[in-house]
């Protein structure tokens, strides 16, 4: 049976937005979002019958050009112009399931009622998503400020005829694509092409996905963590529930009885004559992981009050009879928050290394490079280079972009937020931490090795079983980037993401 989700005005979770990317799930208009749209169109629509005076964006230029005043005649010649003229993006083409979310969020933005939009134009965003037409975005080009302006115009011309799109696994041309769908190009009306083009989808979308990355990332690093911990012979009181009570922020509570349940029962840790005290990347995961959880959690509140916020202008009130320019597009709340998330991203990263390095240093009866015979054999010595030069670069990476401001459109736009630029960091700090804890994870299975006949907790044992399959133990020196990148691999496949706390 067919699964449908229906865009209404109610909220979206990211909950829904996981089912959505991971699931064949078709999307439709509700009745309910199909008369609020309606009813705002019918309501600018007679506004402007009825009205000759300026309304921005609609019968006037944009921009610096707001003073210059268009005829009814051009009004969808305006809007058409509009997204053909900003269409001036640079760089990679965005991934392709952040473009599926930009079209869900722009539909699902446009379906509270307040844009002005003809039902046929949300329609056709649908029918791209449900039919897997994905045009083609690329990264850069926002300001973050009248919203994500050049890539969503490269999202949104298609609908016109222009531009190019993924149509059953190739790159055509969007009028090819139009002709074999048998669609005509959309006629916009007044207003359309700004509703479209003003909004934060873009960098929404990114958030959303490298939020969905981030809680994924968040529990893997206390996993692998723990079973750090217990290769390196750690301790467990650092974990110890009367520690936490004390200092009771959230995430620092979670990750504290995380370790310990993830550690319940192991042989290792409960040994006798252990170190008096461990290093920090050991004994701080409690403060550090939960200091990360509680940011990852925080920009996520930001997120979702986002992606169910009106987000372009002007916004049209049919209720109360008003049209009202303002500055709902400016991507101040995601600029902060992605940049905040791209910090908190990369200390996984930071500490995670350090953990890497403890491991092949040589201490607590591990041999050197976590290999049998150093010196002949190199082992794990170069992988924690990798892990720190992708550390190093997410610390250059994490420099607020929220912090600048470049004034545009002839200083009519005079403080931007560069939320875009904050957004797209973001996405690829979060795929680079990945790698990092992989990096972990690779070690952390080989050191756990020289801890035999002791066996670690019957969880990780389990989890260790399962990454066996992937990545070998490492007897001598190999060629280790093909298993560096199954590790990768492996914690992509998310068959260890929960567990029991």
């Amino acid at each position: 049976m067919e699964q449908i989700h229906y865009i209404s005005p109610a909220p979206l979770t990211f909950e829904k937005l996981d089912d959505l990317l991971s699931q064949d799930i078709k999307v439709k208009l509700s009745e309910e979002a199909t008369q609020l749209i309606q009813r705002c169109k019918d309501y600018l629509d007679n506004y402007l019958v009825q009205h000759d005076g300026p309304v921005y964006g609609i019968n006037t230029g944009f921009g610096a050009l707001h003073n210059r005043s268009i005829s009814k005649e051009d009004l969808s010649k305006l809007q058409e112009n509009l997204l053909k003229s900003h269409a001036c993006g640079a760089g990679k083409e965005v991934p392709k399931q952040v473009v599926k979310l930009m079209l869900l969020l722009k539909a699902h933005a446009l379906s509270q009622g307040k844009s002005g939009v003809q039902v046929l134009t949300v329609q056709r965003l649908l029918d791209f998503y449900n039919n897997d037409i994905y045009p083609i975005v690329l990264e850069q080009g926002s300001l973050g400020a009248s919203g994500d302006l050049a890539p969503l115009a490269h999202l949104f011309l298609p609908l016109i005829g222009f531009g190019e799109v993924y149509y059953k696994g190739k790159k055509v041309s969007a009028q090819s694509m139009l002709k074999q769908e048998g669609w005509h190009p959309i006629k916009l009306e007044a207003k359309e092409g700004l509703a479209l083009l003003n909004g934060t989808q873009f960098m929404s979308s990114h958030a959303i996905y490298t939020l969905l990355k981030a809680f994924q990332l968040s529990k893997y690093a206390d996993v692998i963590a723990a079973l750090s911990i217990d290769a390196f012979n750690g301790r467990l009181d650092p974990f110890k529930e009367q520690l936490h009570t004390i200092r009771p922020h959230a995430g620092q509570i979670e990750t504290a009885r995380n370790i310990c349940s993830l550690l319940k029962g192991s042989e290792i840790i409960s040994q006798e004559n252990k170190q008096v005290q461990d290093p920090y990347s050991f004994r701080c995961v409690p403060q550090v992981h939960g200091a990360i959880k509680d940011a990852i959690n925080y920009v996520a509140g930001v997120v979702y009050t986002e992606i169910n916020s009106v987000t372009d202008n002007p916004i049209v009130f049919p209720d109360e009879e008003m049209i009202l320019s303002g500055g709902n597009f400016h991507g101040e709340p995601l600029a902060l928050a992605m940049d905040f998330l791209s910090i908190a991203m990369a200390e996984i990263g930071s500490i995670s290394e350090r953990r890497t390095y403890r491991l092949i240093s040589g201490e607590r009866g591990l041999p050197e490079f976590l290999v049998a015979n150093p010196g002949l054999n190199s082992g794990f010595m170069i992988p924690q280079y990798a892990a720190a030069s992708i550390v190093s670069l997410n610390k250059q990476m994490a420099t607020p972009s929220s912090v600048d401001s470049i004034p545009s459109s002839n200083e009519q736009e005079d403080h931007v937020s560069m939320g875009g630029n904050a957004a797209t960091k973001a996405l690829k700090i979060a795929i680079n931490v990945e790698r990092v804890i992989a990096i972990e994870l690779y070690n952390a299975a080989q050191a756990i090795e020289f801890r035999r006949p002791l066996k670690t907790s019957t969880y990780l044992e389990s989890f260790l079983a399962e990454f066996r399959k992937s990545v070998p133990f490492v007897t001598e020196d190999i060629i280790m980037y093909k298993e560096m990148e199954a590790a990768v691999e492996f914690l992509q496949s998310g068959q260890f993401d929960e567990f029991n706390s």
